[in-house]
């Protein structure tokens, strides 16, 4: 739902307990366990980061029986249009020996008359 690549998923209870490690084989002993069996439950809130996209979430875990038929879990809220690598901003100026204050190059040759 969130388009992550490689995320890490903690809860934000200041105790730094990792639920998902983008690190391979970390935490898949937690793939079958559900929420309730770490403590979380209505009101909790969860940090994801994305660091391969620089990327983070806070999620509000919040409990609600009104979901459709066979509906596991609703995303509510803002999310992003596109998740990715920010696209680097073009430069309109001409940068010349790294500075852009209009100075041009030296053309001496090093030898006095």
């Amino acid at each position: 739902k969130f388009a992550m690549v490689a995320p890490d998923v903690q809860i934000d209870d200041g105790k730094g307990t990792i639920l998902i490690s983008s690190e391979e084989g970390e935490t898949e002993a937690n793939n079958h366990r559900k929420l309730s069996d770490f403590g979380i439950r209505n009101g909790t809130r969860l940090q994801a980061d994305d660091f391969l996209q620089d990327y983070t979430l806070l999620i509000n875990v919040l409990h609600s029986e009104d979901l459709e038929k066979d509906v596991e879990f609703e995303v509510v809220g803002d999310t992003p249009e596109k998740v990715g690598p920010k696209p680097s901003e073009p430069t309109s100026k001409n940068i010349t020996n790294g500075s852009d204050d209009g100075a041009q190059p030296s053309t001496s040759t090093g030898k006095r008359e």
